[in-house]
């Protein structure tokens, strides 16, 4: 009984250790799948972290990307600038609309629902949602008295256009104030002059004088530039143009334009921070600016059927309400300065003055008076400056050249032509500035600010023209937009992001 005993004991003692032993596997494996299960657990909830994150921004990036693309197609077609129309064809315009189409391609983004049988097939491992999508920023065309539009306008163009005719156009410039010849003092001096002989007009004419002992005969004395003066009251665009009837006779309405809006502080603003370049970048926009109006906009000479104003450049110069008076006042302008550079000429030329000495000098002597030939001699240098300056606005009008300065070569009217005023000469070719270059020369010498705002009346008219955009507002596009995002998951995750996406 003893072994016996003995025996079971020692059974008893073996199987004891193994379930011992089995114990501690149990215990030793149930710790460490706790451990990995943990690890898992972790790993797992990084993984749905981190991937709702990157998702998060992704879908963020794809809205932002969304709406930049949805940019005002006529307003690219015709200008070549990229802008968001915050009206969407509509007639109310803000950054709620823009804020609604942005939450609308968010949601897309972050739905299943376009997914074939997703709730059969697919399980929305990170299921996000957006909470909100707001616009805290935006860069709108027209800030900074339209300075952001300038700069769109020089991104549209500064990959085409070289510097090299800045500073050939800062040289004309530079000729045009150092010798005034936009002041237009030659019409006043003229004016001053005619009046100064009508007074001996008045007096001498009809008097007797001895033209031999015994033999009086009278004199008529009259201006020898009133035939010319005759001429010059029709008007500059009869003598270059003739009739006027084949002008644009389009007119621009610019009521609820821009710059009327501007002046009724009625327009948006965006708060996107412009910085300032420096004078020599400035000048450098500045000129590249006015390259990209001479190219989207039309002018006399080169026309655009369907714009509001067929010339346009001039009316961003003289800022009239229809065609015929910009090209008038432009065609005046011209009229001026050529006149001015005529009579610097005239004066410095021996051969021509020594011809106007003569006229004068013999005209005088009719009536024995020679303290009238220096106010004959300075109506008549005018004159013939003024008739001169018809014929080279002529010739610019008709696609020729005109120089800055001329010299004997570049001369045309001969001084008993002018005086006689005949002045239907047919324009010719010639060298040297073309009418494109002449308006360079006044849109650089005029106030920038009033350029580009002329130039955005012309871009709000024109689109306007066209289907389904009567209510279009610059002051509704977006250039530049920073965008805060706030994305939530059912799994206890919040995200806010901020994007800034701009076409420049």
């Amino acid at each position: 009984m003893k072994d016996g005993g003995r025996n079971s004991c020692k059974i008893y003692g073996r199987e004891t250790a193994v379930l011992i032993q089995n114990a501690y596997l149990t215990v030793y494996l149930a710790l460490c799948l706790a451990v990995i299960l943990s690890l898992f657990l972790t790993l797992l909830d990084g993984v749905r972290r981190n991937g709702a994150r990157l998702e998060a921004e992704c879908v963020t990036d794809i809205g932002l990307q969304s709406i930049m693309a949805e940019y005002h197609r006529e307003l690219m077609k015709q200008y070549n600038l990229f802008a968001i129309d915050s009206s969407y064809g509509t007639a109310t315009c803000g950054k709620a609309n823009t804020e609604a189409h942005l939450l609308k391609y968010l949601s897309k983004n972050l739905s299943y629902d376009d997914i074939f049988l997703s709730d059969y097939l697919y399980r929305d491992f990170l299921s996000l949602s957006v909470e909100q999508a707001e616009l805290t920023k935006g860069s709108i065309l027209t800030d900074y008295a339209g300075a952001v539009f300038r700069d769109s306008a020089v991104d549209a163009v500064k990959d085409d256009i070289g510097l090299g005719l800045l500073e050939t156009l800062q040289g004309w410039m530079q000729k045009v104030e150092v010798n005034g010849l936009e002041e237009g003092k030659e019409e006043a001096r003229k004016e001053e002059l005619d009046k100064e002989i009508e007074k001996w007009v008045e007096e001498y004419d009809g008097t007797q004088v001895e033209v031999e002992e015994g033999k009086w005969e009278t004199v008529e004395i009259e201006n020898p530039t009133d035939g010319l003066e005759i001429q010059k009251s029709k008007g500059i665009l009869r003598l270059v143009i003739g009739s006027e009837t084949a002008l644009s006779q389009n007119t621009l309405d610019t009521e609820n334009l821009i710059m009327d809006r501007m002046q009724k502080g009625q327009v948006n603003r965006g708060n996107i921070e412009r910085e300032e370049g420096t004078q020599t970048q400035e000048l450098a926009e500045r000129f590249l600016f006015h390259e990209y109006l001479l190219r989207y906009m039309g002018r006399y000479g080169m026309e655009h059927e369907e714009d509001a104003l067929r010339y346009q450049i001039e009316y961003l110069i003289a800022g009239k309400e229809s065609d015929v008076e910009n090209l008038r006042s432009v065609a005046n302008r011209l009229c001026v300065l050529r006149e001015a550079a005529n009579a610097m000429y005239l004066m410095s030329d021996e051969t021509k003055k020594g011809e106007i000495r003569i006229d004068a000098t013999v005209l005088s002597a009719l009536i024995l008076q020679p303290g009238l030939t220096p106010l004959l001699e300075g109506a008549i240098l005018l004159a013939w400056a003024y008739a001169e300056s018809v014929y080279d606005v002529k010739s610019l009008l008709a696609g020729g050249k005109v120089p800055l300065l001329k010299d004997s070569h570049s001369w045309h009217y001969s001084l008993s032509t002018a005086l006689g005023g005949s002045l239907g000469d047919h324009a010719t070719e010639g060298e040297g500035l073309c009418y494109q270059d002449y308006l360079r020369i006044f849109m650089m010498l005029a106030d920038r600010d009033t350029i580009t705002a002329r130039a955005m009346n012309m871009v709000e008219a024109d689109i306007r023209k066209t289907p389904g955009n009567a209510a279009f507002r610059l002051d509704g596009c977006y250039g530049a937009v920073e965008a805060c995002i706030h994305i939530s998951s059912d799994y206890g995750f919040r995200y806010e992001i901020t994007r800034m996406k701009s076409y420049h």
